[in-house]
């Protein structure tokens, strides 16, 4: 799997968490889009992106795009706006919930097809294609779950409305990717 471009870093974690905190702000408090989004540097770049929140520390929302169609910045908005509303698993986050928001932001790499032995735990996501059929797990998903790579690919199939054991079928394909993560308590250490 190829390694994120080396543009994205350190120095751009807390700039990529800021805009996804201003956006999830203006339209819980405001209930406006953000629309200042940056257009240069770092937010320019087409990478595919989710948002992760965590309220209290449980999981609150997440919604990304797996594809780089838009700039970086743009896509920022788009999920973190998403995972604070659109999330079918939760309710609309609440104002009252923004004091113990913490917002994780998984870039991801390009995709890459990928055969299951070659699955490694916690440094590939999985994405599980099938027809219409698509479900993706982010390599953080495995090592929170204590996933093996046989169970990390069955929970990415059911992720997609499949079979579990679909992933052994050679209709079916699979692409593996890499993420660079980070979030609001991991950066507030640098």
């Amino acid at each position: 799997m190829p390694p994120l471009p080396e543009s994205l870093q350190p120095q751009h974690h807390r700039s990529l968490l800021a805009l996804a905190r201003q956006a999830i702000t203006q339209v819980i408090v405001h209930n406006r889009v953000f629309e200042e989004v940056p257009q240069h540097g770092i937010f320019a770049e087409r990478r595919g992106v989710f948002v992760t929140l965590h309220v209290g520390g449980r999981l609150r929302g997440c919604i990304g795009v797996v594809e780089g169609h838009q700039p970086l910045g743009d896509g920022i908005v788009h999920a973190a706006t998403s995972a604070a509303l659109e999330d079918p698993r939760f309710p609309r986050l609440r104002a009252e919930e923004l004091a113990e928001l913490q917002i994780e932001i998984s870039v991801l790499s390009p995709l890459m097809p990928i055969r299951p032995q070659e699955v490694e735990i916690g440094t590939h996501g999985l994405l599980v294609v099938s027809g219409r059929n698509r479900g993706l797990l982010l390599p953080q998903v495995a090592l929170e779950h204590h996933l093996d790579r046989e169970r990390f690919l069955e929970e990415t199939c059911w992720k997609a409305g499949l079979p579990r054991d679909a992933w052994k079928k050679e209709d079916v394909l699979l692409f593996g990717f890499t993420c660079e993560i980070y979030s609001e308590a991991s950066v507030s250490s640098y």
